[in-house]
């Protein structure tokens, strides 16, 4: 199976095109103007694949390079042209066409994957292993009930994802041994995107969406330099470090922690097997251009002198795309500024809304933890993105207000419902029921339509030095949403004396007015 030639990446074609409903990467880079979006059900999967077609993109229009500063510019025409050039494409994929066997392949250098591993892993991980949302050795089952002794295989268009997925978001800890050096080691480092958010900017088709998502590089990265993974003569050394990027193609697919290995049946059609385990034993360097990364100074326990701590906004199953918005803008309200954190916005949307500004946000991630993976998470903005231009910094403003003032009625909700549970049952304040989780169901799904609408209607060519925005009704609308859900939710309570008192009293941290937060 050959990626470039062999169909297995879904996608949706636009209104009055048409075409299969699965394409191989050749046919999906000639004809990327025709299609609107990957149709790709695994939020993570999207998010690692997007990276591997972005490095494509930069390759076949030679925009993986800026050396005379007219990046810019170059980019502008390609989409001007609607279409990628053929000649480019040609070009790379004949050229490296032996490098995108799934399995051995004439080269000996199975795709993303680690041929070694036939000889250093004596024990296999399974496919139930390899498939993410399946339950594997003594996990509980998540997406659906399968046993390790007689395990479904997968078929390789399927495999693919999971592999790009691991690579990814791979887990930290036990796995597959690996020998090296006589040594046997079972301990692997978690992939970069591993229990993060990522942010792209996706237009009204793949073309634009593609070009979009491209990260300017600096004039002094060299492709020759600048290496994906597949296009290294030499495999890396697993007992040295992990290869540092040096550019954009690097970051989006040479960061990986994992080594895989499929094992694919007589027919190349399906996988039966799989080895996973760890890629190196040394940490490297991780950044994407595609994370709000927050930065704050913290005092260890036993250490006088404060240190910065970098992390990645985290992806979680219960929070709206719309709550993580300011961490896309670049001005800020003032009133953020006493925060503890300082938020750096995705890279890519410094370049992002100079080809188009009628572009979304497409949020994709996978909630885990440690132990296990949660759930995938997906959102897209339901409206054009043109308030992150640098022209409107009023109307950043107005956004970032119009976040916390959602944010802060919720927060009261989940306080004044708390309080009320208290003072009813005078029991733990952390143990409420379903009261907190009712009252949330009920306000946030309501709170982001009020958003969303009010979003709409903000200042868009900079002539309202409010932005847009009239503070007053915001308040008083999401006020009123946190007052209907507090009634629905506590109106139980109320049938006794004692806890209609608890109800009334309680009621009134609605109205708080919150300091600026202290980010955790």
């Amino acid at each position: 199976m050959n990626l470039f030639d062999e169909p297995w990446i879904p996608v949706r074609w636009l209104p009055g095109r048409d075409g299969p409903d699965s394409l191989g990467l050749r046919n999906l880079l000639e004809r990327c103007q025709d299609i609107e979006a990957l149709d790709i059900p695994l939020a993570a999967a999207q998010s690692a694949l997007l990276r591997v077609l972005y490095a494509l993109t930069a390759r076949v229009t030679g925009l993986d390079e800026d050396p005379d500063g007219g990046w810019m510019r170059r980019r502008a025409d390609i989409l001007k042209d609607r279409a990628l050039p053929p000649n480019g494409i040609e070009k790379y994929v004949s050229g490296w066409h032996e490098r995108f066997f799934l399995f051995d392949g004439a080269t000996g250098r199975p795709w993303l994957q680690d041929p070694r591993l036939a000889v250093e892993c004596t024990e296999s991980s399974g496919v139930n292993k390899l498939v993410m949302t399946r339950p594997s050795g003594n996990n509980h089952s998540w997406f659906g009930h399968t046993r390790d002794s007689a395990p479904d295989a997968p078929s390789a268009a399927t495999a693919v994802l999971y592999l790009l997925m691991w690579h990814y978001y791979g887990a930290s800890g036990k796995c597959t041994a690996r020998a090296l050096h006589g040594e046997r080691i079972s301990e692997a480092k978690y992939g970069p995107l591993c229990r993060s958010l990522s942010y792209h900017p996706e237009g009204d088709s793949l073309l634009v969406t593609l070009l979009a998502g491209l990260v300017r590089p600096n004039t002094e990265v060299r492709r020759e330099e600048d290496l994906c993974p597949w296009e290294r003569d030499e495999q890396t050394d697993p007992a040295g470090a992990p290869p540092v990027p040096v550019g954009p193609c690097g970051w989006w697919t040479d960061t990986s922690r994992h080594a895989l290995l499929l094992q694919p049946d007589a027919r190349g059609a399906r996988v039966t097997d799989a080895r996973i385990t760890w890629a190196y034993r040394l940490p490297g360097a991780v950044d994407d251009p595609y994370l709000i990364w927050g930065r704050k100074l913290v005092r260890k326990k036993g250490e006088e002198a404060e240190v910065e701590v970098r992390s990645a906004r985290p992806a979680k199953a219960n929070r709206a795309l719309w709550r993580d918005l300011d961490g896309l803008l670049r001005h800020r309200p003032p009133e953020a500024e006493g925060e503890t954190t300082t938020v750096q916005p995705p890279k890519v949307f410094d370049t992002a809304v100079e080809l188009t500004d009628q572009l979304r946000v497409r949020a994709l991630g996978f909630d885990q933890d440690k132990a296990k993976n949660i759930q995938f998470v997906s959102g897209l903005t339901p409206a054009t993105v043109g308030h992150l231009t640098d022209r409107l910094a009023d109307t950043q403003v107005a956004v970032g207000r119009l976040r916390r003032l959602g944010e802060r009625y919720g927060e009261n909700l989940t306080e004044a419902v708390r309080k009320a549970w208290v003072l009813y049952t005078g029991g733990d304040p952390e143990r409420t029921g379903k009261l907190v989780p009712q009252a949330e169901a009920l306000y946030w799904p309501a709170a982001e339509r009020e958003f969303w609408a009010r979003f709409d209607r903000l200042d868009r060519i900079g002539d309202d030095p409010d932005g847009g925005l009239d503070i007053r009704a915001a308040r008083d609308a999401f006020l009123r949403l946190a007052r209907d859900a507090y009634a629905r939710t506590t109106d139980p309570l109320t049938r006794t004396v004692r806890g209609n008192q608890a109800v009334h009293e309680a009621r009134g941290l609605l109205w708080m007015t919150r300091p600026v937060r202290k980010n955790k």
